[in-house]
């Protein structure tokens, strides 16, 4: 009988070993948000064109955002240099689709292999020049924040120049493909085609990092290294490589979001990055710091707010999605999913 009860005993334990609770209530704030746009707005049919447009260019925004918030999340580096691999990207496709488009022509499957052989274009380049950033400003600077902001800031500005003497300081035109422009009609509503298309390449970014960092050995050892590097190191593993490829694949995310941002804006300029630069720190602090769901929440609350404030008050629409950082904020100082080793 005793026997019985000393084995049970470990899987009554076991049993007893509270599981965490997935919070719900940033996506009931998104929710919400939405629902209350309804009424305010009156007409349905224009309801749905906006939030359409809104979650677009909210998962726009969180492809530019997610690369920061990987780098800052997994390697505690604050990069200020960000925006120099969004306009990398940028102006990467303007070459490409530029080199591309008389041998695309008019057929649409060729259109969209030349957006996307952009894309990957623009991604590579862009991982490249993250690894030589990482490799000569940011590694003499790991843990230290201050320097990291200062050493990054100063490697967008001679980003920017060198971005300006290969490509010019003009502003660069990036227009659509003749098979992404116009809009699908729903009902009464118009749904943008390239929305629809950015906001596809958007879900499946957060897909793929999210089983990556959840649901593989490297995410594993990556989120281990972070908690206990030398532990990490100790059984075999070279973290340093490891935290070099995320520098690359937040460098080349930048360079995707960069694309996706030219098209949806229709032209480039060597500033583009800098100017993002403030909704990606938006983004991230609503999020909580290095958290990528948070992240994505984040993108999409903004996304929607500046186009349902762009509509209903445009003077406000330059103001709105700081004041939903300090509304955020005031709720939970530490974003939406704060991340607990912060």
């Amino acid at each position: 009988m005793s026997t019985a009860a000393t084995v049970q005993t470990p899987a009554a334990a076991a049993t007893a070993v509270p599981k965490a609770q997935f919070d719900w209530r940033p996506l009931a704030l998104l929710a919400a948000l939405m629902a209350l746009a309804l009424p305010a707005i009156g007409s349905p049919s224009t309801w749905v064109t906006l939030t359409v447009a809104g979650l677009a260019m909210g998962l726009i925004i969180f492809v530019i955002a997610s690369g920061l918030t990987l780098v800052f999340g997994l390697m505690d580096v604050l990069n200020f240099g960000h925006g120099v691999f969004i306009a990398l990207g940028a102006f990467m496709a303007t070459t490409v689709m530029a080199a591309m488009t008389p041998w695309a022509g008019e057929s649409g499957a060729l259109q969209l292999v030349s957006v996307f052989s952009a894309m990957l274009v623009a991604m590579a380049v862009a991982g490249a020049v993250g690894w030589a950033f990482e490799r000569v400003i940011v590694r003499p600077v790991y843990g230290l924040h201050l320097k990291q902001i200062l050493i990054t800031m100063g490697g967008m500005i001679v980003g920017e120049e060198i971005i300006k003497v290969i490509w010019g300081p003009q502003q660069i035109a990036l227009p659509l493909p003749s098979s992404l422009t116009g809009s699908w009609l729903v009902g009464d509503a118009s749904v943008e085609k390239y929305r629809v298309m950015a906001a596809g390449i958007g879900l499946l970014v957060f897909a793929a990092l999210a089983f990556t960092l959840n649901r593989t050995k490297v995410g594993l050892l990556i989120r281990a290294g972070v908690q206990d590097r030398e532990m990490v190191e100790s059984l075999g593993y070279r973290i340093r490589r490891l935290f070099v490829g995320v520098f690359v694949a937040g460098s080349a995310l930048a360079g995707l979001g960069g694309v996706m941002w030219g098209l949806y804006q229709q032209n480039v300029t060597p500033q583009i990055g800098a100017q993002v630069n403030v909704l990606i720190f938006i983004v991230i602090i609503i999020g909580g710091l290095g958290s990528t769901l948070g992240c994505f929440v984040g993108a999409l609350l903004v996304g929607l707010m500046a186009n349902y404030t762009g509509f209903l008050a445009p003077k406000v629409a330059l103001f709105s999605n700081i004041g939903l950082m300090v509304a955020i904020l005031l709720w939970r100082p530490q974003g939406l999913y704060p991340v607990t080793n912060r």
